[in-house]
């Protein structure tokens, strides 16, 4: 099972309270975690990365482990502590401005 954790705004968009749980096949990546998110909550397609290029949106961030994992590859295999649970994956609306 992995956990995942939204920004308020995306949870408010979802319709989700608190940290989010998927179900993914072994071995999890970042873009079958974000398939699952959008299947589970539909009303976030498009919001976290492009409908068409499936590309994740420019002001939206992933962290997990102490890492920034926004440029990894989205079919690399997630850190083991986010395959097994006991890290969340963390999607972060970046902050700009001045």
């Amino acid at each position: 099972m992995i956990r995942v954790v939204l920004p308020y705004h995306l949870r408010l968009i979802a319709e989700a309270q608190g940290e989010l749980r998927l179900e993914v096949d072994d071995p999890p990546t970042l873009r079958s975690v974000l398939d699952a998110l959008e299947s589970k909550y539909p009303k976030l397609r498009g919001t976290i990365r492009d409908h068409g290029t499936l590309r994740r949106r420019p002001f939206v961030r992933f962290f997990a482990c102490e890492r920034d994992l926004s440029h990894d590859a989205p079919e690399l295999p997630l850190p083991e502590p986010i395959a097994s649970g006991s890290e969340p994956l963390l999607i972060v609306g970046a902050m700009a401005g001045g």
